[in-house]
């Protein structure tokens, strides 16, 4: 039997393909239930919001080492907010030097919203799977999840994966 060439639907790049496909399809719906919004947010815009409503007092190094993007990239994400009147900055009681960063009234208003939006998104995508098949895909991902660390780990501490 010859080996699998990566364009069989069975090889592992088929595999990623597939999940990246479906990420892309899932993020672009995102995006455009955004843009097209009352309140104009960036994809982006929207997940930093969310952080914030999901870790109040959070700062901005605990986003940037959440997330691992660009530090740089993540301070204008957060200025803007700020500007906007979503996220709100306080110092830090033990050190002044830190800020910690909160959801304003109409910021949470607005972060309860987009999960909402990405709720009904996720239940419209996977409306063609029974309850079983979701487990089963759910078990499948994380066997891939856990393999994926376990070799980052490998490879951390310098062997081979």
């Amino acid at each position: 039997m010859p080996p699998s060439s990566d364009k069989s639907p069975d090889s592992a790049s088929a595999v990623f393909e597939a999940i990246h496909s479906i990420m892309h399809q899932y993020r672009a719906h995102q995006y455009r239930a955004l843009r097209d919004g009352p309140d104009g947010l960036t994809h982006l815009e929207g997940k930093v919001l969310g952080y914030f409503a999901r870790h109040p007092g959070a700062t901005q190094s605990d986003l940037v080492a959440h997330s691992g993007r660009d530090k740089a990239q993540l301070a204008r994400l957060v200025r803007t907010l700020r500007e906007q009147g979503l996220l709100e900055a306080t110092a830090d009681d033990a050190d002044r030097r830190s800020t910690r960063l909160h959801v304003t009234e109409q910021g949470k208003a607005i972060a309860h919203s987009v999960q909402k939006s990405g709720e009904q998104l996720a239940q419209v995508a996977a409306a063609g799977l029974d309850e079983g098949e979701r487990r089963q895909l759910l078990a499948l991902l994380e066997k891939v999840r856990a393999t994926l660390d376990a070799q980052g780990a490998q490879i951390a501490q310098g062997g081979e994966g």
